[in-house]
């Protein structure tokens, strides 16, 4: 069975887990199937892991785990070593990897090209060296004496990584767990399950021992198996706020470390002195806002404008958002692909009907575009005349949708910023970096840029409120995965 849209041109069938180090059958006879955002079309399948896999994969890393001569006990440079030679075999593979990822969530092949090929290369090298760097902590004792501080692997890891950036995000968690010396278990949301495999070879091709990384597709069930698993010492879940609570709720009865990344509504703040030259500004302001077809956990989708300037500001987010290229993912000149799939383009069709019950008004896109009917498209759309009540300034719609948020001073902006469950992102946009950098300081959220936004892997990532607790990347993703142990001499 051949499909145009599958990046090889061929239906990709995968019949076994990658469970330490070797390729299995599964337990279960059932299989995740691959619908093309792009075609709703079939194009690959894979084992759908059950329970009993997860229970074997666990078994595998607490092997792995237990014996110290494996990885936990070998010295950091030898587990840099390996990380090294991962990150080679990823590069190796980095344009199938980036056109897998593609051709299963809709995330433009250009974005995908940019980070979900470049960022697991990256952090497995940055936390092979920071791993090795770390050295005796030996500190003068207050009441005489002195007092080394160890640092040990904290155990098995269960690693959930969502569809949306399921590579990238995937490595914000085993690339400083593996570092660390810990073992894990990842589980790839079925959504996007055909890089997974991609990955798994990889970890082959470099040698890394077996048990250490096991993965296991799966869904809800195999999920939530993984996260009570007794064999499991730590878990790291990117996702919805709603699972993410089910998920705290298991560790915090477990008294189980949990690190959450999860769901974003934050605000674009547009101060009176921005400049608004697209063509000055677009390559930052697409990133901030409508990165990955607006499929980003982190974007300002509330776009705060001084009342002085609201109307500018919305006809320039008009121009920016009815100029983008919106097409197949797999397309070089494509800006905003497909959402990933067909009930979620059902629910982001339903918050824009829910906008425009509410009296928000439509400045461009609001439909589906024109002669695409094949695929899980939906156009750019940008909402003028709307409060920071109505709900899609309240609620996470996690497509390419803006709302056009009037204030008047700097304090009213900071103050509807914060008024939000979330806080993840944001961005302030000034002429000033000075009075951008005062206003940034006083938003309630865990990340912020200053007329651009990126994540950055050598600081701290993650959110306050209702976006999630605990931190990655950064010297603190390292420490996440790590036991501290006070000997006083």
């Amino acid at each position: 069975m051949t499909i145009s849209s599958a990046p090889t041109g061929e239906y990709l069938a995968h019949r076994s887990l990658y469970i330490g180090a070797e390729w299995v059958a599964p337990r279960g006879a059932g299989t995740i199937e691959v619908i093309s955002p792009n075609t709703g079309l079939p194009i690959g399948e894979v084992p759908d892991g059950t329970p009993a896999d997860i229970d074997a994969a666990v078994a595998a890393a607490r092997a792995a785990f237990d014996d110290p001569s494996v990885w936990s006990g070998l010295p950091a440079s030898e587990r840099a070593a390996a990380l090294r030679r991962f990150a080679d075999e990823i590069d190796a593979r980095k344009d199938r990897l980036a056109a897998l990822v593609s051709a299963q969530n809709g995330m433009p092949i250009s974005v995908a090209g940019q980070l979900e090929a470049v960022y697991p290369p990256t952090l497995l090298r940055y936390y092979a060296d920071l791993a090795e760097a770390q050295g005796p902590d030996v500190r003068d004792g207050m009441f005489g004496g002195t007092v080394e501080v160890q640092r040990s692997p904290l155990g098995v890891v269960g690693a959930i990584a969502p569809w949306n950036f399921p590579q990238t995000l995937a490595s914000f968690k085993y690339a400083p767990a593996l570092a660390a010396g810990c073992t894990l278990v990842l589980k790839p949301s079925p959504e996007t399950v055909l890089d997974s495999f991609v990955l798994a070879e990889a970890a082959e091709a470099a040698g890394i021992p077996a048990g250490v990384i096991n993965i296991v597709p799966g869904g809800r069930e195999a999920g939530a198996h993984l996260v009570e698993h007794p064999g499991i010492d730590k878990v790291a879940f990117t996702g919805s706020t709603a699972a993410g609570r089910r998920i705290a709720e298991t560790c915090g009865r477990l008294l189980r470390p949990v690190t959450l990344e999860l769901g974003g509504k934050s605000a674009t703040i547009v101060l009176d002195d921005a400049e608004l030259d697209l063509a000055s500004i677009g390559n930052e302001l697409f990133v901030a806002t409508l990165a990955n077809n607006g499929q980003t956990c982190f974007l300002g989708t509330r776009v705060l404008a001084p009342r002085s300037r609201y109307d500018e500001v919305v006809d320039v987010l008009t121009t920016f958002a009815g100029s983008m290229t919106v097409g197949d993912s797999l397309d070089p000149n494509t800006q905003i692909g497909p959402m990933a799939t067909a009930h979620h383009r059902d629910r982001v069709e339903g918050y824009i009907a829910q906008g425009r019950a509410e009296g928000g008004r439509i400045t461009t896109g609001g439909g589906r575009p024109a002669g695409m009917d094949a695929g899980w498209y939906v156009q750019p759309t940008v909402f003028a005349d709307v409060d920071n009540t109505a709900t899609i300034s309240r609620e996470e719609i996690f497509g390419p949708v803006l709302s056009v948020i009037g204030y008047d001073t700097d304090a009213d902006a900071v103050a509807i910023a914060n008024d939000s469950e979330y806080g993840l992102g944001g961005t302030v946009w000034s002429a000033d970096p000075e009075r951008a950098r005062s206003v940034a300081s006083r938003v309630q959220t865990g990340t912020i840029g200053l007329s651009r936004y990126i994540p950055d892997p050598i600081a701290p990532f993650g959110g306050v409120k209702q976006s999630g607790m605990g931190r990655e990347l950064g010297p603190e993703g390292l420490a996440a995965y790590q036991n501290l142990k006070s000997i006083y001499r």
